[in-house]
């Protein structure tokens, strides 16, 4: 079994002495797992940093084995990413979600994409990468089959003043068909139809929306106990920002 593929690199672990096992998430073959030689080594130590695009050639007895990787950089992303706090974060945070909810060997080349736009804002320290990161999130959900539906009310059809998402659906709602169970409803930042600039708590009231469905559906479909702290780190990092002085 062999195939050749590009993929953005999203983790990376030691294995015995001198080898590694790294994580990518591929054009054509999904996330997927392999053994580099030597990939603890200070040669490819330098190669395999989280964010970096590679060309793959993956080899194996048998379809189902971990396999091996030989590996050639196409693009490093991580001296850009690693140069803010925020932006490391938001990587991190990205590749914990594909890791811990996307199954592995299942293409999708629509994910692949978006998370190497994501990753390319990033590594460009774009102004706007939180709001990037928030859209992907949606996107996410909407690879994930828990895709939210923001074209319409639910209650009324109007396309016009929607406000808020109802939880149980995934629906958007108008503010005005909405208010009677604001309380039980979830807000809607206007970035995320278009509507208004993607303020500093604009992105941390996507990120809480985006959240209830990570949590509450797609957690729960892949049996896994919680989010991954690194989503969490990222959340609160971006809290705190909103929350101080001129940060909102």
């Amino acid at each position: 079994m062999d195939w050749r593929d590009e993929g953005l690199l999203l983790g990376i672990r030691d294995h015995g002495e001198s080898s590694a096992i790294i994580d990518v998430l591929t054009v054509h073959h999904g996330r997927h797992s392999g053994l580099v030689r030597g990939g603890a080594g200070q040669k490819m130590s330098a190669v395999l940093q989280p964010g970096t695009q590679l060309a793959l050639e993956w080899r194996a007895r048998l379809e189902e084995h971990l396999g091996h990787f030989r590996v050639e950089p196409l693009q490093s992303r991580a001296a850009g990413i690693m140069a803010g706090r925020g932006t490391l974060a938001a990587f991190n945070a990205m590749a914990a979600l594909i890791q811990a909810l996307v199954p592995e060997r299942a293409p999708d080349q629509g994910l692949h994409d978006a998370s190497v736009a994501l990753a390319d804002a990033l590594a460009a320290q774009a102004p706007d990468w939180p709001a990037i990161y928030a859209r992907w999130e949606v996107q996410f959900l909407e690879t994930l089959g828990f895709g939210l539906d923001l074209e319409r009310c639910a209650v009324s059809g109007a396309p016009d003043g929607l406000a808020f998402v109802s939880p149980r659906t995934g629906r958007a709602v108008t503010r005005e068909a909405g208010s009677p169970w604001a309380g039980k409803l979830l807000p809607l930042p206007g970035f995320l139809i278009g509507r208004g600039e993607p303020s500093a708590a604009a992105v941390v009231e996507a990120l809480q929306l985006t959240g209830w469905f990570l949590a509450n559906r797609a957690v729960a479909a892949m049996e896994r106990d919680a989010l991954p702290e690194a989503r969490e780190r990222l959340l609160r990092l971006l809290d705190r920002a909103a929350a101080a002085p001129g940060g909102g």
